[in-house]
């Protein structure tokens, strides 16, 4: 008998379509109705809620009551990180439509990746930090330069608070659609809620895509010297 943890249970409930693509869909990191995850994952409701059952059983998903409405969210950050690596594993999706084709080219372009920002933008974003000399890369985990920890002060980044976070701070995440890493780690995340602070990109509805302001048009330039 093996006292190891049974991952053939984690295997199963990803192995199937429907529980992948409402797993994917959570990777906005926001809360959702099953009614809204069924629309994502283009089924029916009924079915969502009897996958998000089983996903809530195996502690990937959690779920929170509010009134008449049940609204579900990826269990914890270990989590987006498995689902994150398997998105990085897989082959690309397939393209059946000038509808599918276009919400592709949305998250190519720029999407949230749980808690921090990926895509094409993401890419760009971390490559450019890498360019000036703010962020080194190791093996795993980006690495804070002198200068960087500057920038990041001037850019209404408190770093010591950042440190504090009990997770990585600056993870070097695969990019599923770039294959090329991005940030994340709590660094990741402080810096994605602080273009949202700033109003240089705006989440979307019902996609992980986001999209570029005109104030993040600019700011982008300024600062990282990106053309959006």
């Amino acid at each position: 008998m093996s006292l190891n943890p049974n991952i053939s249970e984690v295997v199963s409930l990803l192995g199937e379509t429907s529980r992948a693509t409402i797993l994917s869909s959570l990777m906005d990191g926001r809360f959702h109705t099953a009614s809204e995850l069924a629309l994502m994952a283009a089924i029916k409701p009924q079915t969502a809620s009897f996958h998000l059952a089983k996903l809530v059983g195996g502690n990937l998903v959690k779920v929170e009551k509010h009134g008449r409405y049940r609204y579900y969210q990826l269990a914890n950050k270990e989590v987006a990180e498995l689902v994150e690596s398997l998105l990085g594993a897989s082959p690309a999706p397939k393209v059946h439509s000038l509808r599918e084709s276009s919400q592709l080219k949305l998250l190519q372009e720029a999407r949230t990746c749980y808690d921090h920002l990926a895509g094409r933008l993401g890419v760009r974003i971390t490559e450019a930090m890498l360019h000036a000399g703010y962020l080194e890369k190791g093996e795993k985990e980006f690495v804070v330069t002198d200068i960087g920890e500057q920038f990041f002060s001037e850019f209404g980044l408190n770093l010591d608070e950042v440190r504090r976070n009990r997770r990585s701070f600056a993870r070097a995440c695969l990019d599923w659609s770039e294959r090329h890493h991005h940030l994340a780690g709590a660094l990741g995340t402080s810096l994605m809620n602080r273009f949202i602070e700033l109003g240089w990109i705006a989440q979307m509805p019902t996609t992980r895509a986001v999209k570029v302001t005109a104030r993040g048009t600019a700011g982008f330039k300024e600062y990282f010297h990106i053309e959006i």
